[in-house]
């Protein structure tokens, strides 16, 4: 019931959009990837992975940061952003709307199971929404194990569900003529099933990261 209203208020505020306020897009001001740190604190990258062309066309995002920061110690947290200008297609956001992929869906078909699935709390640094809730996964390939982390942002905001960042695109179309967002992931390996270190290794990483993420994801 509660997608339904959604999709309808999602309808509704796009063809109000369109047919009444006629706004042009709005695409803001950011700093591209490609001066995103390599090195915060004591975590680094080699540098920032590109996407296959095909890949990025079936992701719609215009610009994309993907990697594996590690510690000396051996420790790895995998990080990407998938940052989108606009997500309307008729504006060269993609493949519609909803251009933005959840990670829930996309991950099955790499091959992976999702075993574990919450929305939770956190409490890090640089998020503008202190104890915002964002998604929680642990998944499964064979013998090997991930904590997954991610949310959607927009405009300050941290998403966790789906259906709201729906609403939000379509909220933010009809009053700002903005539909630019991100996705934030974070992904960790689980070594010996030590669920509790994947998740410390999140918090740390996180709360040196996100404050760096302004200048690329415009609130």
């Amino acid at each position: 019931m509660i997608k339904a209203l959604v999709v309808f208020l999602f309808l509704g505020l796009n063809t109000y959009t369109y047919y009444f306020m006629a706004q042009d897009a709005v695409i803001p001001e950011r700093a591209t990837f490609q001066h995103f740190p390599m090195r915060i604190a004591d975590w680094s990258c080699d540098g920032n992975v590109p996407l296959a062309e095909d890949v990025l066309r079936n992701l719609g995002a215009t610009d994309t940061l993907v990697c594996d920061y590690q510690r000396a110690s051996g420790e790895v947290v995998g990080f990407y952003v998938g940052y989108h200008a606009t997500q309307v297609r008729e504006e060269g956001g993609g493949a519609g709307e909803n251009a933005i992929h959840p990670p829930a869906h996309c991950l099955p078909g790499s091959g992976w199971d999702i075993i574990d699935a919450s929305t939770v709390p956190v409490d890090v640094s640089g998020l503008s929404e202190p104890g915002a809730g964002v998604k929680r996964l642990i998944i499964a390939k064979g013998p090997y194990r991930q904590l997954v982390y991610y949310w959607y942002q927009s405009r300050g905001r941290v998403i966790a569900e789906d259906w709201q960042k729906v609403l939000f695109v379509g909220l933010d179309r009809a009053t700002q003529g903005r539909t630019d967002g991100a996705l934030v992931r974070f992904t960790v390996p689980v070594e010996r099933d030590d669920i509790e270190s994947a998740d410390a290794l999140f918090r740390d990483f996180a709360s040196r990261v996100v404050p760096e993420l302004p200048p690329f994801v415009p609130n």
